[in-house]
């Protein structure tokens, strides 16, 4: 039995992923911060926040990848037959 099915370079790109979600979502919250002309202590404040909508850009962008996955796959099957 193996210790893991999902392979290291597996993991990075995912954990890499994650954090290219956290970024954008901060860039986001900056940009709000910028526009509505409130404290800079929102940045800090308002983390929870940026953490929950970088979670799901991260739900959305999975769900965005197996939908293209899935599709290439059938494609793939239909080109055999």
């Amino acid at each position: 039995m193996k210790d893991t099915l999902i392979t290291g370079k597996r993991k990075k790109i995912e954990l890499l992923t994650l954090i290219a979600c956290f970024v954008i979502a901060c860039v986001v919250n900056i940009y709000a911060i910028v526009r509505f002309n409130t404290p800079w202590s929102e940045t800090i404040t308002s983390l929870g926040y940026v953490f929950v909508f970088s979670v799901a850009l991260y739900v959305a962008w999975s769900i965005v990848r197996l939908v293209y996955y899935l599709i290439k796959k059938s494609f793939r099957n239909k080109k055999r037959r």
